[in-house]
């Protein structure tokens, strides 16, 4: 039986296109963005409000609708005094956990290796890349400029290891936390992707 796949990334190193990839060739779900608009969906808060919040910890947000920077500000009443981004890491777990009883899927990022940690049957995958690489795909996208790529993707990089580190109390690159890691800078995507269902082959074995 195939396992739920959870796959962490760093930014740049096409994580997220070996998750859909992997998921469209297994025939399963995948969920990514897709967890923000079902918790949307649930708490009946703005979608929008959540993409902000998407993989962060800490207040910076709700430091920002208190002080009415935020144009959102007015959903927060009634939220039982609760940080947007907890309030999302809640929902989301919740989501993935029901994911992942309804049978194998692949989680993208927002620590689902340690949401899932006493699932029965769940295969942990970090995709990595060289620091050169990552910052040439992100300039080549529009996201950064050359000169501050580097410090853009380790800007991106804190912001999931905090996420991880914060709610997990777990270090988001400890390799002891996954089961396979994998180097896009050696390997392409589909290359990737064949690496991780060949491991998962030899779970059954």
């Amino acid at each position: 039986m195939l396992p739920v796949i959870t796959l962490a990334r760093q930014f740049g190193s096409h994580g997220h296109e070996v998750g859909i990839k992997l998921a469209e060739k297994l025939g399963i779900k995948y969920f990514d963005k897709e967890l923000i608009a079902m918790a949307a969906k649930q708490s009946g808060l703005s979608e929008e409000v959540f993409n902000q919040a998407d993989e962060k910890a800490g207040n910076s947000l709700l430091y920002s609708m208190v002080m009415g920077n935020y144009p959102f500000g007015t959903h927060f009443t009634g939220m039982n005094d609760m940080p947007i981004n907890d309030k999302l890491f809640i929902l989301q777990t919740d989501l993935i956990k029901k994911a992942a009883e309804e049978g194998p899927c692949v989680i993208i990022g927002r620590c689902g290796s340690y949401i899932l940690r006493d699932h029965p049957n769940v295969f942990k995958v970090f995709v990595h890349a060289p620091a050169d690489m990552r910052a040439e795909w992100a300039v080549g996208t529009g996201q950064t400029t050359e000169k501050k790529a580097h410090d853009f993707i380790a800007k991106k990089d804190k912001q999931r290891a905090n996420y991880y580190n914060f709610y997990s109390n777990k270090r988001w690159d400890d390799l002891n936390n996954y089961n396979l890691t994998i180097d896009t800078g050696v390997f392409s995507v589909d290359e990737a992707v064949d690496l991780i269902i060949e491991a998962v082959k030899k779970l059954d074995k």
